[in-house]
């Protein structure tokens, strides 16, 4: 029997993706209700016409009163006032903002809106955005406009398959979603940019990303303002749901909330749910990699850093299998661990859920960073009835001591500086020196690092770089 001793994780935060989608799939609801004093036919105008061809658009949505009352909307306006690029006319009369708008019990009226973009300009972002506001009895309500500004491939909440290609950008706005059965695959060289809260959302199908070592996929927020270049949360990331098996290779994901989400697994895949090769996934708003529920991830040459919360989150049971990774943590909060392993999650029912771990191997990697203790584990065994296996073996580990003397712990390095060329410029190739150096173990190892750079098959490198 494996008894697992807790290093405790304090106050571990979970965070919890409600999906409210909808998705445009050929039909839609005529009227979006609310409880508010007003509703609406779209709680979002999108004007989907790239600027290069059109230069201006007209939409339309209905305003309701679904009370038996006349109501008095005391004030409508255009959030961007008169620098915004959308006009309105709003029962017959043109501006941009309006005042004392009666519409009768049951009744509704239309909306027109209309967006200018100069056609020559050039330096738009991907996404321009507004809304139109309305002021009932002192209570705010919205309706957002979107107008595609740049020329790409826009996704606004819909169902996507078959191939992106790298011709130009692909842009999520809202969800992109791979249905049941389904599978996407994003070819090398492509830009993959999500708007706020977005994320391209695996249920019950496939993703495969094929990036290469020259070129790889590149996912990112949609402002591509200087500002923006490191501000984190930009948007959610890629979300698995009981995916087939997917495969990520060559990939850079950064700025967002969650790098990769794995929730549960297609009960039919036999082998790992996701398969993620030399990839890098940085200045994530919570987790690099979250695995929770039962799925199986396996990984090979992956440098996960800046985050704030933990480079690898294991929650409520699954599997994984890491191998010349680096998982670090040099942040503002030095004191977080870069792997934290917990087995159990009170969800919303109430009920405490606990799962297994069958597998929880990590070979020849980095687990490092500027905290005493990179390592933390929060499990239930239930007296042997839930199964917890692990094993660290030829990793440069940062932790309170040594325990290779403990079971699953075997041929370890321990609380030796990596001897990075630059953690402050988050370069992490290795000097000379380093205890990386010609140690880890060839049965373990990866042909290639994660640039593709050919490993010594005798004495190949810790972690996801071999030195050049």
């Amino acid at each position: 029997m494996i008894y697992i001793k807790k290093y405790g994780i304090q106050g571990i935060v979970f965070l919890v993706l409600t999906l409210g989608l909808t998705l445009h799939s050929g039909c839609r609801k005529d009227l979006i209700l609310s409880s508010d004093f007003l509703a609406f036919s779209q709680d979002t105008v999108v004007f989907d016409t790239v600027f290069t061809t059109v230069g201006s658009s007209t939409r339309r949505f209905k305003i309701y009163n679904p009370s038996n009352r006349q109501v008095n909307v005391s004030k409508v306006y255009l959030g961007g006032g008169e620098k915004s690029p959308f006009r309105m006319n709003l029962n017959g009369i043109s501006g941009t903002s309006f005042e004392n708008v009666s519409i009768p019990g049951n009744d509704s009226l239309f909306c027109f809106v209309e967006v200018t973009l100069d056609i020559n300009d050039q330096n738009y972002p991907m996404i321009i955005e507004d809304s139109i506001v309305f002021f009932t009895n002192g209570k705010e309500q919205r309706v957002i406009l979107a107008v595609w500004g740049q020329d790409a491939h826009f996704y606004f909440s819909q169902f996507v398959e078959g191939v992106w290609t790298n011709d130009k950008p692909h842009v999520i706005y809202n969800v992109a979603a791979i249905d049941s059965a389904k599978s996407l695959t994003i070819e090398a060289g492509t830009r993959v940019h999500l708007h706020n809260q977005s994320l391209l959302y695996v249920r019950k199908g496939a993703l495969h990303i094929q990036g290469t070592s020259e070129n790889p996929v590149i996912f990112q927020g949609d402002r591509l303002e200087p500002f923006y270049q490191n501000v984190r949360g930009q948007y959610y990331g890629i979300y698995f749901e009981k995916a087939l098996h997917s495969t990520i290779n060559h990939a850079v994901l950064k700025n967002g909330t969650v790098g990769i989400h794995v929730f549960s697994e297609a009960p039919s895949n036999t082998g790992y749910t996701v398969d993620i090769r030399n990839t890098k996934i940085y200045n994530q708003a919570r987790y690099g990699i979250f695995n929770y529920d039962g799925s199986k991830i396996y990984g090979e040459n992956l440098l996960v850093y800046d985050y704030d919360l933990y480079s690898f989150f294991q929650l409520e049971g699954g599997s994984y299998n890491f191998r010349q990774c680096n998982f670090l943590s040099y942040g503002t909060d030095g004191s977080q661990p870069a792997i934290a392993i917990r087995n159990y999650f009170t969800r919303g029912d109430g009920i405490t859920y606990i799962g297994s771990i069958p597998e929880g191997n990590i070979y020849n990697s980095v687990l490092y960073g500027s905290g005493t203790n990179q390592i933390a584990y929060d499990t239930i065994t239930q007296g042997g009835a839930v199964t917890i296996n692990y094993l660290y073996r030829n990793n440069l580990i940062r932790l309170d001591e040594n325990r290779d003397a403990e079971q699953g712990f075997e041929q370890n390095f321990w609380n030796i500086d990596p001897e990075f060329k630059s953690i402050e410029d988050r370069d992490f190739l290795f000097e000379s020196n380093s205890i990386l150096r010609n140690n880890a173990d060839p049965s373990f190892t990866t042909i290639n690092d994660i640039r593709g750079i050919t490993r010594n098959p005798a004495n190949p490198d810790i972690g996801c770089y071999e030195a050049d």
